[in-house]
């Protein structure tokens, strides 16, 4: 059964999570705003999702575009978790994941770092 969670609750553990990034990485994003949608309309299981250039993939031709986006998913985070403790681990994971590939990193790295 999900975790009852209101909407502004689940906004402030993504704020937490932001806010517990360490100071270097928070200065380095460059470009990027995060966001909450309840679940991804194609994939609804889907936790997380980066979309954009990454930090690593610019260059002196990377001007005038949109912001990178980092989407958190709350309908599925909260179904796969028994409680709130479970809710705040698994949003900060979340958080973070995207946030690595904003900076380049990807899924095969992540899991080699334990951030899978």
């Amino acid at each position: 059964m999900p975790v009852e969670m209101t909407r502004a609750r689940f906004d402030e553990l993504v704020g937490d999570a932001l806010d517990r990034l360490p100071p270097e990485f928070a200065s380095a994003m460059n470009n990027v705003v995060v966001l909450v949608e309840d679940a991804h309309p194609e994939d609804p299981e889907l936790l997380g999702l980066y979309e954009g250039i990454a930090l690593t993939e610019r260059d002196h031709t990377y001007s005038g575009v949109l912001p990178d986006t980092i989407t958190i998913f709350r309908d599925p985070l909260l179904a796969m978790c028994e409680d709130e403790e479970e809710v705040v681990e698994e949003v900060a994971i979340t958080v973070v994941h995207e946030i690595a590939h904003h900076f380049g990193i990807d899924d095969d790295k992540l899991h080699q770092l334990g951030w899978g």
